[in-house]
């Protein structure tokens, strides 16, 4: 029934809104860009006659694939749900802008990977062209191991791997590679010896290790790697650290809120670098303020608004999170990555100028984002020059 009432409602939807089916000759036309379920069942539009009365014991007959976009998201699940809702209302956004000639149909899903292979299962016997999705690093894992995929399907995470299915491309918001860019960053503006801060975390663990292994690539050294702790028992002795093994250069992989604690511990003139997680945007003046000079990376999105490429899409109707602004964001370029996979790989040309950054299709069947250097300066984010070595 579920497949039956998706597919009900992505006739309707093409023949409203975009004219997909191919018996119509009029131009698709852009609007509202995802369909939804419907409360109730609908007749086909073209259904002139009610069919007759199908015995309880025949087979259902099999709905027709109708071509469409699917976006397989976990809209459904408790932790993932506000993070799915922001990249869906971003590619949304940008089909509303851009035009598309398919509908796009949303799987909604939770975090269940049997559940998610079984959306994208469903996805393609309804007639999806091309998949975007999943979203999670299990998920994407999992479809990954599968032997599902069969149509172009843009995961939207990034794992290390050298091996994918053929028809599978991976695009993400991985921290790792903020981490890298940002030694770049450090080693082409003179930097040979950092000092690195952190914390236990995960994620801070990830920062770190990403950062450490592009500065020794880079031939750079790291001098001391100090962990804060919840007592801040490092802080006092945090300048004469860096001092003492006479680092140049001081990588901070902590969120805004500690990053802030930290940086007033350290000499005002001191190199100081960061990811993009402590940055909570252009309007948070006063945490900027307090994060004067320190240096990092970001997308275009939040850094540079006057930015061709970000100026022609909108902005959320409600006010976000600078996180929920990335996902945002993270959904439109989805959405133009998507558009380009719907055309044979030889004709693609994937050097995206996108509003999470410059967006190039690299080794592994991964697209690769160079993101913007900046520096914090009197509470706004400056754009400085390359951060290529």
């Amino acid at each position: 029934m579920r497949l039956m009432q998706r597919i009900s409602v992505l006739l309707l939807a093409s023949l409203a809104l975009y004219g997909a089916a191919p018996a119509l000759a009029s131009p698709p036309q852009p609007g509202p860009a995802i369909t939804a379920p419907l409360a109730q069942e609908q007749a086909p539009p073209s259904a002139a006659i009610a069919p007759a009365a199908t015995p309880e014991s025949a087979e259902p007959p099999v709905p027709p694939a109708v071509p469409h976009i699917a976006l397989l998201l976990p809209l459904d699940s408790a932790p993932f749900g506000h993070v799915a809702d922001a990249v869906r209302e971003g590619f949304i956004a940008a089909a509303s802008v851009q035009g598309t000639d398919l509908p796009i149909m949303a799987y909604p899903t939770d975090e269940n990977t049997e559940k998610i292979l079984a959306s994208y299962r469903e996805a393609i016997a309804a007639g999806a062209r091309i998949v975007v999705g999943p979203l999670t690093r299990n998920a994407v894992a999992a479809l990954a191991a599968s032997n599902l995929v069969t149509v172009p399907t843009l995961a939207l995470n990034a794992l290390e791997s050298e091996r994918w299915p053929p028809q599978m491309y991976m695009y993400g918001l991985q921290i790792e590679s903020d981490a890298r860019q940002v030694a770049q960053l450090a080693y082409a503006q003179g930097k040979r010896k950092v000092v690195v801060v952190g914390t236990d975390t995960a994620l801070s663990r990830r920062m770190r290790q990403a950062y450490a292994d592009e500065w020794k690539k880079l031939g750079a050294e790291t001098a001391a790697e100090l962990i804060l702790h919840a007592d801040n028992d490092i802080l006092p002795t945090l300048r004469e650290e860096v001092m003492k093994n006479a680092a140049d250069a001081v990588f901070l992989a902590l969120d805004g809120e500690k990053a802030r604690t930290v940086r007033s511990y350290l000499d005002s003139s001191a190199a100081i670098y960061a990811t993009s997680q402590v940055f909570s945007g252009k309007t948070e003046t006063l945490a900027n303020f307090d994060l004067n000079g320190v240096r990092f990376v970001d997308m275009p999105w939040l850094v540079q608004p006057d930015h061709p490429a970000v100026m022609i899409y909108p902005r959320p109707e409600m006010p976000l999170s600078a996180e929920l602004e990335r996902l945002y964001a993270f959904g439109i370029d989805a959405f133009r990555l998507a558009e380009t996979m719907l055309h044979p790989p030889a004709d693609w040309d994937i050097t995206l100028d996108g509003v999470t950054g410059h967006i190039a299709l690299g080794r592994a069947h991964q697209f690769v984002r160079e993101l913007v250097p900046v520096q914090l300066s009197e509470g706004d984010a400056v754009i400085l020059p390359s951060a290529k070595p």
